[in-house]
């Protein structure tokens, strides 16, 4: 009887050794000797990504390198995405203060393409984009609260995707310490401030990414399911599934109270175009978040019907590039703030 077992076992191990090697010989002869860890190396590389362009803050988490410049970036003095006025339009003041996460930001866009430098031109009203890559809901109405104090904003358009409300039950997010909030008696309680130091890639693995995340054979397989994305980025959950979306409504109770009229903007990457599943779960967020401003006497925007429609009619090249808006996305997303702040009589 142990011998069967025995002879189980080792038929098993042999099996997915051949699938191993097999599934290296599939991305090149140099991984049968090269056999790194996977998901060390993807941490590592995120990592990398923000260096030069971001710097560790303390109430924030990471906010943009005052001055830096690249490839169509810049952000001024503040830290904040330099909106190009190239005609030397004056501007009104106060000006319209612009705070969400990567699509404000207008990754993938040059300065000039990205939505709230659009707006800025089409309003003729001076508009500071806040907005930064990677934030969370919680994050969002921090750098809100922290940037309004500064400059007196005549109006406030929040932006937001669902996986910002996700980002609320997070610590850290792509290997960044963040701040965030848990809800106490019903009240908003700030934890992990101010903001510690990001530990090291290789400190963040846990036991069975130490164990498998060299294995080519199980990235293959978690990529196939669309699991490969949680099993490698670091992501520390410290509050519960679906714990964000309520914490950004009672976020959003708190941002209301600066009385600053606001307009929340709900906004789409391309995959929620790509998978029906995706969307579906999406816009279930999206909607709960949009309905708690909505009974806070906010002005809301949700930019699903439009974006479908447009991705419809010309296709996502046309409208998206790898993630975000691409330029004719950005435009048709100024255009609809545009005409919701007049509808809202905002301004």
């Amino acid at each position: 009887m142990k011998g069967r077992i025995a002879l189980v076992i080792g038929s098993l191990l042999f099996s997915l050794l051949l699938l191993e090697l097999g599934c290296r010989l599939m991305r090149g002869p140099s991984w049968l000797v090269q056999w790194p860890n996977l998901v060390l190396q993807e941490r590592i590389a995120t990592t990398a990504q923000g260096v030069g362009r971001l710097v560790p803050d303390r109430q924030l988490g990471f906010v943009a390198r005052p001055g830096f410049s690249a490839n169509g970036l810049h952000y001024d003095a503040h830290g904040w995405r330099v909106a190009p006025n190239p005609a030397g339009i004056a501007l009104a003041e106060p000006p319209i203060l612009v705070v969400g996460d990567s699509l404000a930001h207008g990754d993938e866009v040059d300065d000039a393409d990205a939505w709230p430098a659009r707006l800025q031109l089409m309003l003729r009203r001076r508009v500071i984009n806040t907005a930064m890559s990677g934030y969370g809901f919680d994050q969002i109405v921090l750098s809100a609260e922290k940037a309004a104090a500064e400059v007196k904003p005549a109006a406030i358009i929040l932006s937001f995707t669902a996986d910002d409300t996700r980002r609320n039950e997070m610590k850290r997010v792509w290997g960044a310490e963040k701040p965030y909030f848990e809800l106490a008696n019903g009240a908003l309680v700030l934890r992990n401030s101010p903001v510690p130091a990001n530990p090291a890639p290789a400190d963040t693995l846990d036991f069975w990414q130490r164990a498998f995340g060299w294995s080519v054979l199980l990235d293959t397989l978690l990529r196939h399911q669309g699991w490969q994305y949680e099993w490698a980025t670091d992501h520390d959950r410290v509050l519960p599934r679906g714990a964000g979306e309520k914490l950004s409504c009672a976020l959003l109770a708190r941002l209301k109270g600066l009385g600053v009229p606001m307009l929340v903007v709900a906004e789409y990457n391309r995959y929620v175009f790509e998978n029906e599943e995706h969307a579906a779960l999406t816009r279930r967020t999206t909607a709960a978040v949009l309905k708690c401003a909505a009974d806070l006497g906010l002005a809301t925007l949700d930019l699903f019907d439009l974006d479908k429609d447009a991705v419809s009619r010309r296709g996502l090249d046309a409208i998206f590039r790898s993630s975000h808006p691409g330029p004719e996305g950005a435009r048709l997303t100024a255009d609809a703030i545009a005409a919701a702040l007049a509808k809202a009589h905002i301004l």
